[in-house]
């Protein structure tokens, strides 16, 4: 059997073959920092933003409890954006993320009601969120536009959830509230949660054969193909994946509230959607960090912790994260833009020609 190394080699050897210019031999000047700052420039961001906020909002931001609010808020927002960039990584964006949490809330939340044990509980939610990751999956490899097909999930997950939850939220679900607004060592039951799935996720990306390439469908299908596997599979399980984060999510959720809504909120998906972009992850796939997005959706906590610890309106903050959204996009093209010039070949020059030594064949006369 082939190792993950090996198989991380031939499929890059297959992508390489696809983009490798003359050029790329040479240490293009520049292109190192252009990548850095593309790459790990939301780092140097979130630093920043925490140094400011330290000073603009003191002294209550730069505290233990306020960074542990913090956390809280971008947990949530970091798990749903952890399954916006599963389907992203595999070369589609999944919008039906907020009617997939809410079923699948909602249907666990059902059978939590009814007196099922725990675990039964959440294996039920984490099936739903399978299975819509899959039938989505399915669908846009039979050649259905993916946008399509996840808006029209999103609208129908959300009716089925107000047709099982009879229009009301399914409420009194106490079972899980170790996972939701129970605090260990001072740090919010979600943050350890969402830890863990993105510790398993990124050495999942990372370390193993399936991860590998799942990347690398999102960055060229059919250069995939050519290299003998099955793309197809691996789209539907970024779909699958998907699904699941967006389940997780669902469960925070009803942990937090101790209720199931049947509504689904689709502001989640609009800041989620953002801290996949502030990450530089490229919403045509193939390239990210899952510890990027996680950073992400910290720094939009962080802005809103600052403005409302100040006294702003909430809304500001929605305008805010809209501005990021755009800038974020608009930088990561200009940074892709000139790190494909800087490595593109140089145009070559073409000789004069003679016109005492042309000739010309009859056609040509």
């Amino acid at each position: 059997m082939m190792s993950n190394r090996s198989d991380t080699e031939s499929i890059a050897t297959v992508l390489n073959a696809e983009r490798k210019g003359p050029s790329d031999s040479g240490g293009t000047n520049g292109v190192k920092t252009l990548v850095f700052l593309r790459d790990r420039g939301i780092i140097v961001l979130w630093v920043v933003l925490v140094a400011v906020f330290a000073f603009w909002a003191a002294p209550y931001f730069f505290t233990l409890a306020n960074a542990a609010l913090v956390a809280n808020v971008a947990a949530l927002t970091a798990i749903f954006a952890a399954a916006v960039a599963f389907g992203v990584l595999s070369g589609a964006l999944d919008l039906s993320i907020p009617g997939t949490a809410t079923l699948a809330a909602v249907t666990g939340g059902t059978v939590l009601h009814a007196g099922a044990p725990v675990w039964l509980g959440i294996a039920v939610t984490l099936a739903v969120g399978v299975g819509i990751g899959i039938i989505n999956g399915v669908l846009v490899q039979r050649g259905l536009n993916p946008l399509v097909v996840t808006i029209a999930t999103l609208t129908v997950t959300g009716g089925v959830a107000q047709v099982i939850a009879g229009g009301v939220p399914v409420s009194g679900i106490t079972q899980l509230t170790w996972m939701g607004s129970t605090d260990y060592f001072g740090v919010p039951a979600p943050v350890f949660v969402v830890a863990l799935v993105f510790l398993v996720g990124a050495v999942f990306l990372s370390q193993t054969r399936a991860g590998v390439r799942l990347m690398a469908v999102g960055g060229n299908i059919e250069a995939v193909r050519r290299a003998g596997i099955n793309a197809n599979w691996y789209r539907v399980l970024g779909f699958a994946l998907s699904g699941v984060c967006a389940a997780i999510g669902g469960l925070l959720v009803m942990a937090t509230t101790t209720q199931a809504s049947p509504n689904p909120s689709v502001d989640l998906l609009f800041s989620a959607l953002t801290a996949v972009a502030l990450s530089g992850m490229p919403l045509t796939g193939g390239r990210g960090s899952l510890i990027r997005v996680l950073i992400g959706a910290l720094i939009i906590a962080t802005i809103s912790s600052a403005l409302v610890i100040k006294g702003i309106p909430p809304y500001f903050a929605t305008i805010a994260t809209g501005v990021l959204l755009v800038a974020a996009l608009a930088f990561e093209k200009v940074m892709s833009s000139e790190v494909a010039r800087r490595l593109a070949p140089p145009p070559t020059a073409s000789l004069p020609i003679d016109p005492t030594t042309a000739t010309s064949t009859p056609e040509e006369a």
